[in-house]
């Protein structure tokens, strides 16, 4: 039996050795995996039921096999050999998938799967492919500025990581830069990364502008193939600086030529339209033949209306290259008649009026107390109401800030004047007597009652408008009296009075005291009338009762004789 046993160890490892001879195996299989992912390679071979085990080898460049997993189909266990690249990284399941974790460029290589019985060797060859995403390329050591006519060393598109290497295109606003002889030269270059077996990538162009590369996007990117097929990742976006020559000289004014009033500074910028722009110019004022030399800017303080004109400026080197513009200052003057605080007695007259004098049509607003009038005022005869803030307020509308206000206070002032109104009450018990003021500044009012009777209500003011008000009292008087209105400001004191009569409250008490006696009256007649007439009814009720039963009696008497009658006949 051992003997047995023996002999079938060595055919097994006679088997192995010599698994070229006998391989009735599979074509040839590949695995696509990416880089950092795990690989997963199943054996494809279907397993045969005397299977002893299965083992997992790769083959060296030069064909020798390296054996790296083995799984015994009794005891179902598994041993990893000690290949230090594949160290931690190998999982075999029972179905003898084997699966390598982390991914590296080395494991491409050409892996087999045996499956091993007491005569014959299976095997399953797989080829793993590793693909690595380079990174986003990006364009550096960018170039300053380029200049018009001129080939230049516009940047470099680098893209590393990648596997395996790709190819590197260069955009001009998203159209592809082909080498042109003076005009484009593009130079290609990769490396490989000696501990990753990555490729860098770089790829240097050089470009010749014109004006017409001015904020024009220049970009790169990166073809390559990965498990799905050829792919391609962009760069960013890169815009540079076109340096070309000034051909047109311009001149601006801040704030805007339609805005300047007086008291503004202004500011000249002349502009020379190459880039780099000119850094200094000369700038001509208003009758002034000769140049001021300055900046870009010139700027001129707090002007008059006597600045209006024209204003140049030129290029130092070359004063024929001029730009001109024309500048009005405007101007906003505003009086008005009366201003202030004025006083006014009810009933004067007061002329107002308020003047313009502008650059330009000017609009005009009246404002009372906040709320816009429909035209100017005119008072030929004050009244109170005429009282309050005016203003007057006129503006360029074209001329931002321009605005020029002045106001008016006006005060209407009279002397107390009083009226009284007497209303009574539909009940007739009560009067509301009512004192109407009218005067500025507000008049104090006062009561005083002469005579007897009860107040119902205490005084009630009205509130105070346009110089008049009211204040009232109820009385209930239980005699004639006289109620007396005082009114009081600063300039003078002013009474009324009023007769309040008892006569009708009291009419009318008396109205409804006979009214009521009469109700009880009447009502006392009615009760006594009901009850002699009840009394009457009751009394024929009896008397006819008693003449029925006197009537029942005789007709039982009259029946007793004539039953004995017929008997006395038989």
């Amino acid at each position: 039996m051992a003997s047995k046993a023996a002999s079938s160890c060595r055919l097994v490892f006679c088997l192995l050795i010599s698994a070229a001879v006998l391989r009735p195996g599979l074509g040839w299989y590949t695995v696509n995996s990416a880089y950092g992912d795990t690989i997963v390679m199943p054996c494809r071979l279907s397993v045969p039921q005397n299977l002893m085990f299965g083992k997992w080898k790769y083959e060296k460049p030069d064909g020798s096999p390296v054996f790296i997993a083995f799984r015994s189909s009794t005891k179902k266990s598994v041993q990893y050999d000690d290949v230090p690249e594949y160290k931690d990284r190998l999982n075999l399941s029972e179905n003898y998938t084997l699966s390598i974790s982390n991914a590296k460029i080395s494991d491409e290589k050409r892996f087999v799967c045996m499956l091993v019985t007491e005569d014959n060797v299976f095997e399953a060859p797989t080829i793993v492919k590793v693909f690595k995403q380079p990174s986003k390329p990006e364009i550096v050591s960018k170039a300053p500025f380029l200049e018009t006519e001129q080939l230049k060393k516009l940047g470099e598109c680098i893209s590393k990581d990648s596997y395996p290497d790709g190819n590197i295109t260069w955009y001009r606003n998203g159209k592809v830069l082909q080498p042109l002889e003076g005009a484009v030269v593009i130079i290609f270059k990769k490396q490989i990364d000696p501990v990753t077996q990555l490729y860098i990538m770089t790829s240097s162009l050089e470009y010749k502008t014109t004006k017409a590369d001015i904020q024009m996007p220049f970009t790169c990117s990166v073809t390559y193939y990965g498990p799905s097929g050829q792919k391609t990742v962009y760069s960013e976006q890169a815009v540079f600086d076109i340096y070309y020559p000034t051909e047109q000289v311009t001149i601006q004014v801040f704030p805007s030529k339609n805005a300047i009033k007086e008291g503004d500074n202004i500011t000249l910028k002349c502009l020379g339209n190459g880039n780099p722009p000119p850094e200094e110019f000369l700038f001509y004022l208003p009758g002034q033949p000769e140049g001021i030399r300055s900046s870009n800017t010139y700027t001129l303080a707090d002007v008059r209306r006597n600045a209006t004109g024209d204003y140049k400026c030129s290029l130092i080197d070359k004063k024929s290259m001029t730009a001109s513009t024309a500048i009005t200052v405007h101007y906003l003057d505003l009086s008005l008649n009366p201003s202030g605080e004025v006083t006014k007695q009810i009933g004067d007259a007061l002329p107002v009026s308020c003047t313009i004098s502008a650059s330009r049509n000017a609009t005009v607003v009246w404002m009372k107390d906040n709320i816009r009038l429909r035209s100017s005022p005119s008072f030929s005869s004050l009244h109170y109401q005429d009282a309050g803030n005016y203003v007057c307020e006129t503006a360029l509308q074209e001329v931002e800030g321009l605005k020029k206000r002045e106001s008016l206070t006006l005060i209407v002032e009279g002397k107390p004047q009083i009226k009284m109104t007497k209303k009574t009450d539909p009940s007739g018990l009560s009067k509301t007597i009512i004192c109407h003021v009218e005067g500025f500044p507000k008049p104090a009012i006062q009561w005083t009652i002469t005579g007897s009777g009860s107040v119902i209500n205490q005084t009630e003011e009205s509130p105070y408008i346009n110089g008049r008000y009211y204040s009232k009292i109820i009385i209930s008087p239980e005699e004639n009296v006289t109620l007396t209105c005082t009114a009081e400001n600063q300039l003078e004191r002013t009474v009324n009075s009023l007769n309040v009569s008892a006569n009708e409250n009291k009419e009318k008490v008396n109205d409804q005291a006979k009214l009521i006696v009469g109700i009880v009256v009447g009502l006392l007649l009615a009760a006594l009338v009901a009850g002699v007439v009840y009394w009457l009814y009751m009394k024929k009720s009896k008397t006819a009762s008693k003449h029925v039963n006197k009537d029942l009696g005789n007709l039982e008497e009259n029946k007793k004789l004539e039953e004995n009658n017929h008997k006395t006949e038989a």
